[in-house]
C-alpha cells in the first residue's frame, strides 16, 4: 500500500509557484470541463508537463513511476516516490500526496489501483496519458494489467496537451522572456563564430547567456555542428574547430519557467557558396509564405503544404524534412517539441495565442551543403508575431 502523508493546506506559504493561484484554478476548470465533455470520471496524468501546467509540480522524477489522479470534481492526488515528496510540496499546489515504496519487485500500479478504489472510481471511465515520456512500455503494461477490469480505460494522451496549445497572457510573458534569452544566446555566439573558433566555446557561451539571464536548462540539448556535422539536426558528442571555409548549424532555445522559444540558423564561415545562397533563398521565401497562412482559418497541415510546395518546386524534395515546425510550450526532457507538428494532413486548427516554432531545414548531402532558418511566433487574430529581435537575414562570419 502507498504510505499516507498528511494533507497539505492549499495555498500554503512555502509553495514556489510560477503562476498565481487563480491561473491554476482556471486551468483546472478548463480540464474538468473537457473531462465532463468527454465523459471521463478521472484522468491519470503521466506527462510531467501536464502536471506542471496544472499544479506547478516541477521535477525530473517522472523517469520513475508517478501519476497525478484528477477527478472530474477537481480533486487531485499525486502518487509518487519518497524522493519527490518535498519537491511536490514545495513546487505545487497539490494537497494530497501518496508515496509508493521502492522495494524489490515493486509494482506501484497496485498502489494506484487501491488509491483509485478509495477514490470511488471502480467501474468508471478513466483517461490515461499513454503518449508521454513519463509512461514507459513497462508502466503501460502494468497499468493495463491492473486496471483493465477495474474500469474503462480511455487513451487521453492529448487531453491536456491540446488545452496547453492556447497560452494565457501569463504564459506568453514567459515565452517572450524565453525568446529574448534565445536572442541573447545568439549575441553571445556570434563573436566566437570565426575561423579557428571552438564549438565548445560557442556552446558554453550560448547556454551560459541563458542561465545568466535567469533562464532554465532546455528540455533537450542544443544542436551544434560544423563541417559535415552541419547537416545533422540532432545533437551529437564531439567538438571541432571551425575552418576558414566552413558552415555551422545551430538550433537552440531560450527557456523561462520551462517555456521554450526556439531558433535555428546555419552560419557560413568564409565566402558563402552559390549553393548556400540558393538554399538560404528557399528557406527565407518559404518562411515568408508560411507567415501568410500562420493564422486562424488554416491548419498545421496547411503550413506544411506551403513548405512542401515551395521546396519541391525548387527541386529540394530530397533535401527537406517531412515536418517544418511544431508547437512550443513548457516542456521537459527529452524533447522541447510538443505533440502538434507541421506535417502533412495535420487537422489541428491554428488559433490565436499559440506559440509556434517554424523551421526550414535543408540538408543537401550531394554537395555537403547545409542551410537552416527558424524562429518562434505567437499567433494572433491576423498576422503572426515573430518573437526574435533578429530578422531572417543571412548570417556569415
Amino acid at each position: 500500500m502507498a504510505d499516507r502523508y498528511p494533507q497539505f493546506a492549499y495555498g500554503r506559504a512555502d509553495m514556489a509557484l510560477q503562476f498565481a493561484q487563480e491561473e491554476y484554478a482556471a486551468r483546472l476548470e478548463r480540464l474538468t470541463a473537457k473531462m465532463r465533455e468527454d465523459k471521463l470520471d478521472a484522468v491519470l496524468l503521466f506527462a510531467q508537463e501536464s502536471m506542471y501546467w496544472l499544479t506547478g509540480y516541477d521535477t525530473f522524477g517522472y523517469c520513475f513511476f508517478q501519476t497525478l489522479v484528477v477527478k472530474k470534481d477537481g480533486s487531485m492526488v499525486l502518487l509518487t516516490r519518497s524522493a519527490d515528496l518535498r519537491q511536490a510540496r514545495h513546487t505545487s499546489n497539490i494537497e494530497r500526496i501518496e508515496i509508493w515504496v521502492d522495494r524489490v519487485n515493486a509494482d506501484p500500479t497496485m498502489d494506484l489501483k487501491n488509491l483509485l478504489s478509495e477514490m470511488d472510481l471502480l467501474g468508471t471511465r478513466i483517461g490515461v496519458e499513454y503518449d508521454t515520456h513519463g509512461m514507459t512500455g513497462r508502466t503501460a503494461r502494468l497499468v493495463d494489467h491492473q486496471l483493465s477490469t477495474f474500469g474503462e480505460l480511455i487513451d487521453a494522451s492529448l487531453l491536456v496537451s491540446r488545452l496547453r496549445l492556447i497560452k494565457s497572457p501569463a504564459e506568453i510573458a514567459h515565452v517572450e522572456k524565453a525568446a529574448s534569452l534565445a536572442d541573447d544566446a545568439l549575441d553571445a555566439a556570434l563573436p566566437l563564430i570565426r575561423p579557428g573558433g571552438n564549438e565548445a566555446d560557442i556552446l558554453a557561451a550560448m547556454q551560459g547567456a541563458i542561465l545568466a539571464g535567469g533562464g532554465d536548462y532546455p528540455a533537450n540539448e542544443f544542436i551544434i555542428g560544423s563541417g559535415a556535422d552541419a547537416l545533422l539536426c540532432r545533437y551529437k558528442s564531439g567538438r571541432r574547430l571551425l575552418d576558414s571555409q566552413d558552415q555551422l548549424t545551430l538550433e537552440w532555445a531560450g527557456v523561462s519557467a520551462h517555456y521554450h522559444a526556439a531558433m535555428m540558423r546555419t552560419v557560413v564561415i568564409g565566402e558563402p557558396t552559390n549553393r548556400h545562397r540558393e538554399l538560404y533563398s528557399a528557406c527565407r521565401e518559404t518562411i515568408q509564405a508560411i507567415e501568410m497562412v500562420l493564422r486562424p482559418g488554416n491548419t498545421f497541415g496547411t503550413v506544411f503544404d506551403v513548405h512542401a510546395k515551395i521546396m519541391d518546386e525548387r527541386g529540394l524534395a530530397r533535401h527537406r524534412l517531412n515536418a517544418c515546425g511544431y508547437s512550443l510550450g513548457a516542456r521537459f526532457s527529452p524533447s522541447w517539441m510538443e505533440h502538434q507538428m507541421f506535417h502533412v494532413g495535420n487537422p489541428q486548427e491554428i488559433e490565436p495565442d499559440m506559440s509556434l516554432f517554424v523551421h526550414m531545414i535543408i540538408m543537401d548531402s550531394d554537395s555537403g551543403t547545409a542551410m537552416t532558418l527558424g524562429q518562434t511566433y505567437i499567433t494572433t487574430t491576423d498576422t503572426p508575431r515573430a518573437l526574435s529581435r533578429y530578422g531572417l537575414d543571412f548570417i556569415s562570419a
